[in-house]
């Protein structure tokens, strides 16, 4: 049976659009008819590239268009929520790039108006879809690992920070852009991977540090106005007596740090390198596990298996009606709760609550 045909419209053509068209090229099914990006001369460069009929600089001419049944939202962080809100209204299923938004009520307003107006939202998480990943659930829902009490959530970089180490624009850097660092940045990748492994328990507390210490490059930092964490630490108490400790770097005078994990009363996993680790009686078994079999057993004895190949491709999927959403927006905002419960513990000095949280965010959100 043919699959339904999915019309897209993307906004913002910029590096992570350009990623996103890429990806769409490589999706069968899939239609992009429109973009809009301010830069006249790049919108109109873009689509002669990809072969999109319509540009606009205006993103409400796009947001007319009757065939465009999805938008996809490729812009800085602070502008997510206002887009995503516009496009949403305008009766269009929202796929958005991540983070979530510049702010945990910012992020809650999006899913809000999502439930309300009954259309789909998606966040792109692609760790959700990595082999590790997928292995790591099947354990867990088959009840390889037991009670989950424990996970810890990793992300290195030894100097990777956009602009001032070479590479980006310096908005990636400024919190009236982009709403944080390193959590914001690399983050919401490796926190979010933990909560959809852990089942996205309600967040209790939270405490945790961010720094800035690292040496920059006096010229790029004189122009690039950086004024986010390059490394951010937190111990997260969930319900159910669930921790998760993490640690994020943009920049960290170390070789690596372990890969992300999570443990329970009868096992264990270690996502990179994999590992799957028991005790059984008197022995200590560690396991290593060969994910790509799996993925590929999965693709060739399992319908709609490619529907879980990648955040893009999940999506599509989605929107023909061939599987059903992941909450990637749901764990999305849990993670923006997460990192916004950072940054408020590092600035108080203390630990906080999920409700002081929600209670003293503000929004990021760029009028638009």
């Amino acid at each position: 049976m043919a699959k339904k045909k999915v019309r897209v419209g993307i906004i913002g053509v910029g590096q992570i659009g350009k990623h996103h068209l890429n990806t769409y090229k490589t999706i069968p099914d899939v239609e992009v008819v429109a973009a809009a990006d301010i830069n006249e001369a790049e919108v109109k460069r873009v689509g002669e590239q990809f072969g999109i009929p319509n540009v606009y600089t205006d993103f409400r001419q796009l947001l007319r268009h009757d065939e465009i049944v999805a938008v996809d939202v490729c812009l800085h962080n602070n502008f997510h929520a206002p887009m995503t809100i516009e496009a949403l209204k305008a009766g269009k299923n929202v796929y958005c790039e991540k983070p979530m938004a510049g702010s945990y009520c910012d992020a809650k307003s999006m899913l809000d108006t999502a439930a309300k107006l009954k259309l789909k939202l998606s966040i792109q998480l692609s760790t959700l879809y990595s082999n590790e990943t997928k292995v790591a659930k099947a354990l867990i829902d088959e009840g390889h690992i037991g009670k989950i009490y424990h996970a810890r959530s990793t992300g290195f970089r030894r100097r990777g920070r956009p602009y001032v180490d070479g590479y980006g624009t310096a908005s990636f850097v400024q919190k009236q852009n982009c709403g944080g660092g390193a959590l914001y940045d690399m983050g919401v990748y490796h926190i979010a991977q933990m909560l959809h492994l852990l089942g996205n328990p309600e967040v209790v507390r939270v405490s945790g540090k961010t720094y800035q210490e690292t040496a920059i490059d006096p010229a790029r930092l004189k122009s690039s106005g950086y004024n986010v964490e390059e490394l951010g630490l937190g111990l997260v108490r969930f319900n159910d007596d669930i921790t998760l400790d993490l640690i994020e770097s943009w920049a960290i005078h170390l070789d690596s740090f372990e890969g992300s994990s999570i443990v329970g009363s009868e096992g264990g996993i270690r996502l990179s390198p994999f590992g799957f680790f028991r005790s059984i009686g008197d022995l200590d078994l560690n396991s290593t596990v060969n994910v790509d079999s799996a993925s590929y057993r999965w693709h060739t004895l399992r319908k709609n298996a490619d529907a879980y190949d990648g955040p893009q491709q999940h999506w599509v999927a989605a929107l023909q009606g061939r599987v059903k959403l992941l909450p990637t927006a749901e764990l999305a905002l849990n993670t923006m709760l997460i990192s916004e419960g950072i940054y408020l513990s590092s600035v108080l000095g203390r630990e906080v609550t999920a409700q002081e949280v929600a209670k003293a965010s503000k929004s990021t959100a760029v009028k638009v």
